[in-house]
């Protein structure tokens, strides 16, 4: 049997299910390649295979990527690219890492301090030929999920156990960095916009790109979430508030009286005065 033959994949992964998309992606570009800024929907790491790649970000402004240099850019960071060389680089999106080992991992994340200078990290020998072996998989016509999945994990416990505390923390901070100002920000304004457009645009997004945000960090459409809240804060005002009925209503982006009765008769399974009625005889009310 030749060489050739035992490096030919003799399996069919195109018709599995689980087939990863999105994952791990390998690009290659000329020279003068640009991507306008724009907003990460999840967090992402990139690693230079080959080349200079020019990046443009709040922690790493006009900072160059060269081979073997790698970054981590947390969801709902702005990023601006453009490739100086002919570049060839991994992108690796993830929501959550992989928990190799939880210990470490929240002994870092627990230390985790802002560096007064974000610097590119080097890839280790071991995560260079990571990569390497990435890039071969990768530009096959398709790609086993359960594979990658094990890749995104040796790739982990490669960072997390090869790289000392304090490049791992200054890594990982713009992760919990963002995390929480996106956060902040949902819970700051939910309650003051009137759908997941006017949300978008308040936070600077497009709604596409804000609706994939918000999804990937609580795990449901921003729509069900908002109606979710307003649900819990109508009806804490109905049976512990004094205010007017009206006054809630409005207060909740309401048009008219009767648009609150049938979202409240939806909601608690009857009309906001009858369910005033029912907590001033000491029911309890709730959800549906």
């Amino acid at each position: 049997m030749s060489r050739e033959s035992h490096n030919k994949r003799l399996t069919d992964c195109s018709t599995c299910p689980k087939a990863s998309e999105g994952v791990l992606i390998h690009r290659r570009f000329s020279k003068g390649q640009h991507f306008p800024a724009d907003k990460c929907i999840q967090n992402c790491m990139i690693f230079v295979l080959s080349g200079e790649l020019l990046i443009n970000s709040k922690e790493y402004p006009g900072t160059t990527l060269r081979t073997g240099q790698f970054i981590l850019q947390a969801i709902g960071s702005k990023i601006e690219l453009l490739t100086l060389t002919d570049t060839d680089y991994i992108i690796y999106w993830f929501s959550e890492l992989p928990r190799i080992c939880e210990d470490r991992y929240q002994v870092i994340m627990q230390n985790t301090e802002a560096p007064s200078t974000y610097t590119p990290l080097t890839m280790i020998p071991r995560l260079a030929r990571l990569m390497n072996d990435l890039t071969e998989d990768l530009n096959q016509e398709s790609c086993c999920g359960p594979y990658i999945e094990l890749k995104c994990q040796e790739l982990v416990y490669l960072l997390i156990s090869y790289y000392p505390l304090p490049q791992l923390s200054a890594l990982f901070h713009s992760i919990s960095t963002y995390t929480e100002s996106f956060h902040y920000f949902v819970m700051q304004n939910y309650d003051k916009v009137k759908n997941v457009e006017e949300f978008a645009h308040l936070g600077g997004y497009t709604t596409p790109t804000f609706r994939r945000l918000f999804k990937n960090m609580y795990g449901v459409p921003v729509y069900e979430w908002i109606l979710d809240k307003k649900r819990e804060g109508i009806l804490s005002d109905l049976q512990c508030g004094k205010e007017r009925i009206t006054e809630i209503s409005s207060r909740y982006g309401f048009d008219s009286l009767s648009h609150f009765a049938h979202f409240c008769k939806s909601s608690f399974g009857d009309s906001p005065r009858a369910l005033r009625n029912k907590v001033s005889k000491g029911n309890i009310i709730s959800k549906r």
